[in-house]
């Protein structure tokens, strides 16, 4: 089971472990992580699952696709490690994967 890392804007660090196969948005809101919403459900229709992921862990991830690229633009202060957390697939080469969110979706 993959360990996710999510740092809220405060600085608060929470981890949860998660299964292979679930997104990262997925296991936060079923964790009941606060600041990502996910109004769309993970459909990639909004982007109120915003999250900064650690450079560490940027080369690990697949290249966004023109779908979330697109979704981005709607996103409040996207940096170069900005990523939609419904995108981002849990396996265990991603064990550890470190997440911040930012002050506002």
């Amino acid at each position: 089971m993959p360990k996710i890392i999510y740092i809220d804007h405060a600085g608060t660090s929470r981890e949860v472990d998660a299964k292979n196969g679930t997104s990262i948005m997925e296991a936060a809101v079923q964790n009941g992580i606060p600041g990502i919403d996910a109004d769309c459900g993970g459909a990639c229709a909004c982007a109120t699952c915003h999250v900064y992921v650690d450079e560490a862990w940027l080369g690990k991830l697949p290249e966004k696709d023109d779908m979330e690229d697109s979704m981005l633009d709607f996103a409040n202060n996207v940096e170069g490690n900005s990523r939609l957390s419904c995108q981002l697939i849990l396996s265990d080469a991603l064990d550890g994967i470190t997440v911040k969110t930012p002050e506002a979706q």
